[in-house]
């Protein structure tokens, strides 16, 4: 790592990361650490390259908007893994990098000879990272993971939905999601360490675990007395009010967090009799009488509209907020102003937006540099840049099909 690079490069300037990952776990931790200066080398299959490259509609130009939306600022190597010439120039760009990443099987990566026991050997400062559905270790180790089935077998679908319907699914990936984040939280952890000990490490990331610690309060609550949490909608199972009301023309959030918050909530919709009532004195209190609380609130609020009601409970010091769509978020001034959509110009999709950097640092400032690329699109560059090949050896590997390149490349 460079500590005198220049603001604009981003804090993660000269880490290079061999991204061997696909689909949305491993893209979205390579997106974050290429957000804030790391050299990505995402490798692809050619011909298909990552499976999201056909996910979809929509569509712009052909290329999807899954992938646009997680695989800006990298650059693509199309590399064929099943061929013993393929396996060697991987394991050639791994001497050469500071991290890898990868969401294989677990077994896979060594079959094709790039384990993280492997390649540290070649590279012992390498830090080594995997995403899997259960972990390295462990009785389900070999059994695929999928987002859909993480979010059932780790509880989070059994406490989501209204209380008389069916397990729901969070609405994103949060299971591939998170456990994404936890992978950067590894990475940097062991890019930390390694500047101590000159030593990389290896990075075992389960996508249950992951779902499993975002339990959290929910877990506590079963491990401190066995009560089994059940779906209660938009309920807090532990806080009220906190939930969603609907208000004459739509719903709105109200989150009253506190006692001082509870004070000022009654005086804010002139109802401080609710504040003296014995069965709302204390949020103990208020949880165990939360269906006569919510019938008093649901009748209040239905007499105004969401708008009119946020202004003043904000005007209160109450804690509240409309329920936006997901094309209100994005239009939206706060979202605008904190820079969180970015426009960038595409080779093939033409201009598009992504979403925006959403660490925010003063002194190295993340940012989307280059659009989503081309499957192959930067490999010759990479071949010479990073794996040292010369120009012949590089025309060699691409006539033998070993790697695939685009009809536009930077």
């Amino acid at each position: 790592m460079n500590d005198s690079a220049p603001k604009t490069q981003g804090s993660l300037h000269g880490v290079r990361i061999l991204d061997l990952s696909r689909v949305l776990a491993g893209p979205f931790a390579t997106r974050i650490l290429a957000d804030h200066g790391a050299d990505v080398i995402k490798i692809e299959r050619p011909g298909s390259g990552d499976d999201t490259r056909r996910f979809g509609p929509p569509f712009q130009n052909g290329e999807s908007s899954y992938f646009l939306s997680i695989n800006s600022g990298k650059r693509s190597l199309a590399v064929d893994l099943k061929r013993p010439e393929g396996q060697r120039l991987v394991q050639r760009l791994a001497t050469r990098c500071d991290v890898v990443i990868e969401n294989f099987r677990p077994g896979t990566a060594e079959r094709l000879g790039l384990g993280a026991e492997q390649l540290r050997a070649a590279n012992p400062r390498l830090i080594y990272c995997s995403i899997s559905g259960f972990g390295q270790t462990g009785p389900w180790r070999n059994r695929p993971g999928y987002d859909l089935a993480v979010q059932g077998l780790s509880g989070i679908q059994s406490i989501t939905g209204p209380a008389d319907g069916p397990p729901t699914k969070a609405g994103t990936s949060i299971a591939d999601l998170s456990s994404g984040l936890y992978a950067v939280q590894g990475i940097l952890m062991a890019l930390y360490r390694r500047e101590q000990t000159g030593r990389g490490d290896t990075i075992d990331v389960a996508m249950l675990d992951a779902c499993v610690s975002l339990l959290t309060y929910q877990a506590g609550g079963y491990l401190a007395d066995g009560t089994v949490p059940r779906r209660a909608g938009n309920r807090h199972p532990s806080i009220v009010p906190y939930e969603a009301f609907a208000a004459s023309d739509g719903w709105f959030n109200l989150a009253v967090g506190s006692e001082g918050n509870w004070a000022k909530f009654c005086a804010a919709i002139d109802r401080p009799d609710l504040q003296t009532d014995p069965r709302f004195a204390d949020n103990p209190a208020r949880v165990v009488n939360r269906d006569a609380l919510a019938e008093e609130l649901a009748a209040i609020f239905q007499t105004d509209t969401v708008a009119n009601w946020i202004d003043r409970l904000q005007a209160g010091g109450v804690p509240a907020g409309a329920i936006h769509d997901v094309d209100q978020v994005l239009e939206h001034e706060v979202t605008k102003a904190r820079d969180m959509v970015v426009d960038l110009d595409h080779p093939k999709a033409g201009p598009i937006k992504t979403t925006g950097v959403a660490v925010k640092h003063s002194e190295a400032p993340g940012a989307i540099r280059t659009p989503p690329p081309l499957l192959g699109q930067h490999g010759r560059e990479i071949l010479a840049e990073v794996a040292d090949l010369d120009a012949a050896e590089i025309e060699h590997l691409i006539t033998a099909g070993v790697v695939a390149t685009p009809n536009i490349e930077t």
